[in-house]
């Protein structure tokens, strides 16, 4: 019989085992995606933020308290959130458990309130709500919970079941409130996603046998200080040492500093994060459990990692040194006043931003979205009092703010960069000499005279915009619609560029081929925009993204 109230043990079962429901469905989710592009990822940005959380309940024992819970659900999906749909579903959980961090035991009233909570953060988190989406289907939930919760006569396990039920009425209703999922004939993925996780946490609570255990995965972990590039005999200190720091007594800025101190007096390559619940920690040191002596005086401590460096070295040598070559540079770079990080995917065009001074770049794009951790830590490297952060995805843009919201030492500019031309754009519009948020304004505002283009393969039948598209079509996709449908990739992409400039004063059309296209089937198709375009410059560069076989900017 199900219980009447959700506990402590309760909590993080139903809390793993919808983590374990949306992990297991994500490949459908991502399959949702309204363009058929083949990197569609809101079951894995989802999956990837859930897990960052579930991986910190996991570690915690039958005994742990409501408000460690909470602060472990909270803080691990903040900072492993990626994607929208991800810093959403983050947002979701940052506000449920404001509520039940102050409470020993959930019943429905504080079930009820928990969801108000949940769903009031996730849409201010958002500036423009949108209806139709993971947001309504949370609102339709709370809703419901809001109603159910007042009637004494409605057990707890009744309530979750209708709650439910009616969340999947509100995800049918998704493509009646926005168009493009009716037109494509999907329900929203992030609406999905979260029906999914809702369904898991509900068979944990009916006491259905579920594995709780929950694998780490080296793709959901996010990328570390690592120094394996260097002859073992020059490693001056041997264990990579990472925990976090669960407070419980306020981390004042003074405290940090003199955490700060004492780590760099133990060993180097030092990471500290804070913020008002936690503190990740990183070090290189002989000692680790000095390190962790000192952590435990602030507060109990999970997620503890020590590498023996010097053992592992042979093995991670030869993958690692590029990598560690450039993270060895970039911790060593003399203080600035400006600094800049880029999220890239590439080897082209990260090239193109560092020839353009992009001093940290971090991989990923629209096949893998980074994640509020992974720019926080990038921000952390870059040794400037002010950072420019250039998402250069629609898809990144909330997690770079969320970075920004949880970064106090430093002051971050999040330019709002959709693709990878508006990042280059940005970049190149910045002028020394004027005043950061002067330059804010202007990178801002040049960015919107770009206007792009990218072409890629459909991964299923659809009809978007008015055109039929079938498996394995090559598709141009506009900043705002599909632009072109056809066989073969030089057409469509001269289509696309056709249709980009056809109203514009565009001057320049520049072209990033990706890694599944030759140098001499991207000189020919600069050769067939420059015959038809004649009255502009046409620019060819190698990008060696994946996945897209050009990237288009016309400005």
């Amino acid at each position: 019989m199900a219980a009447n109230t959700i506990d402590n043990s309760l909590l993080c079962k139903m809390f793993l085992a919808g983590a374990k429901n949306l992990e297991a469905n994500k490949e459908y989710i991502n399959e949702l995606n309204v363009f058929p592009v083949p990197d569609g990822d809101t079951g894995t940005n989802m999956t990837m933020t859930i897990m960052s959380a579930a991986k910190e309940v996991a570690g915690l024992d039958d005994a742990t308290e409501m408000k460690v819970i909470a602060k472990a659900i909270s803080s691990g999906s903040l900072r492993g959130a990626r994607g929208n749909s991800g810093v959403i579903l983050s947002q979701l959980c940052r506000g449920f458990a404001k509520v039940i961090g102050e409470v020993e035991v959930i019943d429905k009233e504080i079930l009820a309130r928990a969801c108000e909570k949940a769903v009031e953060s996730a849409y201010k988190a958002v500036m423009k709500p949108k209806e139709g989406t993971i947001l309504t289907v949370a609102k339709g939930v709370c809703e419901k919970v809001v109603e159910l919760s007042a009637d004494p006569e409605i057990d707890m396990d009744t309530l979750i079941d209708m709650a439910i039920s009616y969340a999947k009425e509100v995800l049918d209703k998704t493509p009646e409130m926005l168009p493009v999922l009716k037109q494509a004939g999907v329900v929203d993925s992030g609406g999905y996603g979260l029906v999914t996780f809702l369904a898991g946490a509900q068979k944990a609570f009916r006491g259905e046998e579920i594995d709780f255990t929950i694998q780490p995965t080296a793709s959901g972990e996010s990328p570390r200080v690592d120094s394996m590039s260097v002859d073992t005999s020059d490693i001056k200190f041997g264990y990579c040492t990472e925990f976090i720091i669960m407070l419980d007594k306020v981390f004042s800025a003074k405290m940090e500093k003199d955490f700060k101190a004492f780590l760099e007096s133990i060993g180097d390559s030092i990471v500290v994060v804070a913020d008002e619940e936690l503190v990740k920690v990183h070090v290189h040191t002989n000692d680790p459990g000095l390190a962790i002596q000192r952590a435990l005086t602030y507060g109990p401590l999970s997620n503890m990692k020590i590498d023996n460096m010097r053992l592992e070295h042979q093995e991670k040598l030869f993958k690692e040194q590029e990598k560690a070559e450039a993270i060895s540079s970039e911790v060593a770079m003399e203080h600035k006043e400006v600094g800049f990080i880029s999220v890239s995917v590439g080897e082209g065009v990260n090239a193109i931003f560092k020839d353009l001074g992009v001093d940290r770049i971090i991989e990923g794009g629209q096949t893998m979205n980074p994640s509020t951790d992974d720019i926080i830590n990038a921000i952390d490297k870059v040794n400037a009092d002010t950072v420019f952060v250039l998402p250069n995805n629609k898809n990144i843009i909330m997690a770079a703010n969320q970075a920004q919201a949880m970064v106090e030492d430093k002051k971050v500019i999040v330019i709002p960069t959709k693709n990878i031309p508006q990042g280059i754009t940005a970049i190149i519009s910045y002028v020394p000499e004027m005043s950061a948020e002067e330059n804010e304004e202007n990178m801002n505002s040049e960015i919107e005279n770009v206007q792009t283009g990218q072409v890629t393969y459909a991964v299923r039948d659809t009809e978007i915009d008015g055109m039929v598209i079938h498996e394995n079509d090559i598709m141009g996709i506009g900043d705002h619609k599909m632009l072109a449908v056809g066989t073969e990739v030089n057409a469509t992409t001269v289509e696309m560029i056709d249709k980009m400039i056809e109203e514009s004063d565009a001057e320049l059309i520049s072209i990033y081929y990706g890694a599944d296209v030759t140098k001499e089937a991207a000189e020919a198709l600069a050769d067939l925009v420059s015959e038809s375009h004649g009255d502009c410059d046409v620019e060819l560069q190698y990008g060696g993204q994946p996945v897209y076989y050009y990237i288009v900017s016309a400005e």
